[in-house]
């Protein structure tokens, strides 16, 4: 077989569209399903048995694990699986591709997403360049979707035709005698060959040629299919790589997943491959040998993964912990996802207001993160750490506001419940309180807006401007370190409140006097006009951001929450 550079650069072409479709059918996901999608997600994997039986039927639909588990892996990158979700929904689609083996030995069938990218591109072509912004990320999704399994598809085309040269393979017969060594040799060969044609289906078809041809018995046939549970994961990490942290522990999960089950298999392996081997033989009457080995790979292979799924459904916290350890979270990879708000069905309102009061104290807590990472883009010099740190605060942004909707819808969810005049009340002051707190993120996203507009403009700051700027930030930072405080108190009264009136006034009177001054200063040729309008922005925008603090205080020390 004649593979040449070419060849070569049109493999890393196809994995560089695969990716590419990856990034943007999650972005248009993100921006089109928003809470719609992943409130449906939620319902069907509130536990880990919907969520198994949610990738079993997922995979049985489209016949292609690879397809589910990186449709899996962009919903986490998107924040609409958590982790422990993602990972049920993984272990259903092991179990629905085995529907595709059994299709492969009975019908030789198998359905081909990548024959309607093209189609669908034409469906999603209007969508993309429409002016309303739901309906572009809709096109977006689609056209990422179509991408992403163009992209598998050309892998697959130009990848080493392995398939359709088994003769390259006949090698392996020199290394069918040398016992258990060669089962694990012919696991390893399995999952390097799934890695290279991307297709556990077309690994199958290769080991089904191998024993077919006499090559290999069952035995090394069951551990070709052994290993290409292993490969077959590569699809999922390779979706990851431009994934966020959760997106890549999703697939560092099925990797364990598969790795585990290949591992207890390996143990008991004779006893296991005789009984299903035995099944095939005496309760499905299959004695023909061309057609019984085709059904006993397709047994095992159902058997393996039914078999290893309900034994690793107990698992899937030490799955999570296992992938957590292994990958690192980073402060910028932060998701968005309610702590203590869980979907399903409310609590008892008194229980639920207190679980909204705690999730209202984490979304302070956000707000105060925000700010420090705008006080340090005010000085960041270098162009890269700048735009990385600017990213994270409009990440924290989309948080906020996606943060705000849930909590508040929640809370009108309690409210319509049976519940006392003060209950009533309290939940009001509590959106209130959470509006205001959106707001704070509000005012941190233009303080940063303002910031890249100074930069972009090669506009600098006096020292004096500096050294004001830095006691406004300071004020504005024991502002919201008050806040904080009074929110975590269990008990509140109303002296509590007397400091942050203090700070606030401080704040007012400052911007009042840096307001007077800076007329003063731009007639005076202290610096340019342009500079006072970015510095006085920056200075209003703060004075702002205290008064959504002050509002904040009132609420809670108002009303105790």
């Amino acid at each position: 077989m004649d593979y040449s550079f070419f060849d070569f650069l049109r493999l890393i072409g196809s994995l560089a569209l695969f990716l590419f479709g990856m990034k943007i059918m999650s972005e248009g996901l993100q921006k089109f399903a928003g809470d719609s999608l992943r409130r449906i997600l939620t319902a069907m994997t509130t536990n880990r048995v919907t969520g198994v039986l949610t990738g079993v039927l997922i995979t049985a639909l489209i016949q292609s694990s690879s397809a589910t588990t990186v449709m899996v892996v962009s919903f986490v990158n998107a924040g609409l699986l958590t982790l422990t979700q993602s990972i049920g929904v993984i272990m259903g689609a092991n179990i629905g591709t085995t529907v595709t083996a059994w299709l492969i030995s009975a019908l030789g069938f198998k359905v081909d997403i990548a024959a309607f990218a093209l189609p669908l591109l034409a469906f999603g072509l209007p969508l993309f360049f429409s002016g309303k912004s739901s309906r572009k990320s809709l096109g977006e999704f689609i056209f990422g979707f179509a991408f992403l399994f163009m992209g598998l598809q050309d892998l697959k085309a130009n990848a080493p035709d392995l398939g359709a040269n088994p003769d390259m393979l006949a090698f392996v017969q020199n290394y069918t005698d040398m016992g258990f060594f060669s089962i694990i040799l012919f696991l390893f060969i399995g999952a390097v060959l799934t890695m290279i044609v991307q297709a556990s289906a077309a690994t199958m078809a290769i080991t089904l040629i191998m024993c077919a041809n006499g090559w290999i018995d069952y035995y090394l046939g069951v551990a070709l299919v052994l290993g290409e549970n292993i490969g077959t994961t590569i699809t999922a990490n390779l979706a990851a790589l431009t994934g966020n942290t959760q997106a890549r522990r999703a697939a560092l999960a099925h990797l364990v997943f598969n790795v585990f089950g290949v591992i207890w298999v390996l143990v008991l392996f004779y006893p296991f491959t005789s009984a299903v081997s035995w099944f095939v033989t005496n309760v499905m009457k299959i004695t023909d040998p061309a057609v019984a080995v085709s059904f006993k790979l397709a047994a095992f292979h159902t058997a393996f993964n039914i078999s290893n799924t309900f034994i690793m459904i107990w698992f899937l916290g030490l799955i999570e912990k296992t992938v957590c350890s292994l990958i690192k979270g980073k402060p910028e990879d932060e998701e968005y996802r309610l702590r203590y708000i869980t979907g399903g069905m409310l609590s008892t309102a008194e229980l639920s207001i207190l679980q909204a009061h705690k999730e209202i104290t984490l979304f302070a807590e956000r707000t105060a993160r925000m700010f420090n990472m705008v006080k340090e883009l005010f000085y960041e010099k270098n162009e890269e750490v700048f735009l990385k740190t600017y990213g994270r605060v409009e990440k924290y942004e989309n948080i906020s506001d996606r943060m705000e909707v849930e909590i508040a819808n929640y809370l009108t969810q309690v409210s319509e419940g049976r519940l006392s005049s003060e209950s009533k009340e309290e939940i009001r002051i509590m959106l209130r309180a959470v509006s205001e707190i959106e707001s704070i993120a509000d005012a941190c996203n233009n303080l940063s807006r303002t910031i890249k507009r100074r930069n972009e403009f090669n506009s600098e700051f006096s020292d004096e401007q500096n050294k004001h700027m830095d006691h406004m930030f300071d004020l504005v930072t024991k502002a919201l370190e008050r806040m904080n405080i009074v929110l975590h108190k269990p008990e509140l009264v109303h002296d509590d409140i007397n400091p942050s009136y203090n700070i606030e006034n401080e704040i007012n009177n400052y911007r009042n006097q840096l307001k007077n001054r800076n007329i003063e200063d731009i007639n005076n040729k202290k610096y340019q006009y342009q500079d006072g309008v970015y510095y006085m922005d920056m200075v209003s925008e703060s004075e702002k951001l205290g008064d959504y603090v002050i509002n904040v205080m009132q609420a809670v020390v108002d009303k105790k929450i």
